[in-house]
């Protein structure tokens, strides 16, 4: 397949970073935003990319997830941007459910500055972050170790289900148009459908990426939470649900 010099380099790019930003690829090639919009829709109607809300990123599937080593690497800055924008929205002394994530284990490096927190997790790498801090109580769920140290099942829903919490801070693989939070393990799901049940407010981390992307299992309606963090401004469906359901909306 021909492919202009630019669009070849695009291409390169985010295959190799996963996500590539619309401005910083118009820094990087002198050139309009216009015009790397036009290289990205050309490359995504041939499938070679796939569009976000203020970028692109290397085509992936809807039934399976980027490697872990890869997201956590991904949108790194955003991410953290995100994870200090919700730390500085929770109290000391305050409960929280963590739930799985790369962006939710930036938050939770973030949070090592307060006092007195009680964390619940299903979430490794998580709980390793924050178990070294003495007036931090962490509790973790059990059941199914994934390769990305999150942990899934039946057992861990069981678990988070004899809690109610202050907080829940959510990550997401995906943001549907229409409002669907989606991810790709259905264990994975269930254990977070119970962690929204069992807290008072819902904070959903999501970086910019995770506006349209796709993925095969559906966790419920953005109307489950109570406030959004992203790095930029979601897509204008999106937008109009958060503003009809009273969601609130935090910019990093």
């Amino acid at each position: 397949m021909n492919l202009a010099p630019r669009q070849q380099n695009i291409l390169d790019l985010a295959r190799e970073r996963g996500y590539v930003s619309i401005d910083e690829l118009a820094q990087a090639f002198v050139v309009t935003p216009q015009t790397i919009r036009r290289d990205i829709n050309q490359l995504a109607e041939q499938g070679l990319l796939r569009r976000t809300h203020g970028g692109a990123a290397s085509e992936t599937s809807s039934t399976q997830n980027t490697a872990y080593a890869m997201r956590a690497g991904l949108m790194r800055e955003e991410k953290q941007r995100i994870a200090e924008a919700i730390a500085a929205q929770i109290p000391d002394n305050a409960s929280l459910f963590i739930s799985i994530g790369t962006t939710t284990e930036a938050i939770a490096r973030a949070l090592l500055n307060h006092r007195g927190l009680k964390v619940i997790t299903n979430n490794l790498h998580v709980a390793a972050q924050l178990s070294d801090k003495a007036d931090f109580e962490v509790l973790i769920a059990g059941g199914t170790v994934r390769s990305d140290g999150g942990i899934v099942g039946q057992a861990a829903v069981d678990f988070i289900q004899q809690f109610k919490v202050d907080f829940a801070l959510m990550g997401i693989s995906g943001i549907d148009e229409d409002g669907s939070l989606l991810d790709f393990d259905y264990q994975e799901v269930r254990v977070s459908q119970a962690i929204i049940d069992n807290a008072r407010q819902v904070f959903l981390a999501a970086d910019s990426s995770k506006f349209g992307r796709n993925a095969l299992v559906r966790l419920g309606s953005i109307g489950l939470v109570d406030r959004v963090f992203t790095d930029s401004a979601p897509p204008a469906a999106v937008a109009r649900l958060l503003t009809q359901q009273k969601i609130q909306l935090h910019l990093v």
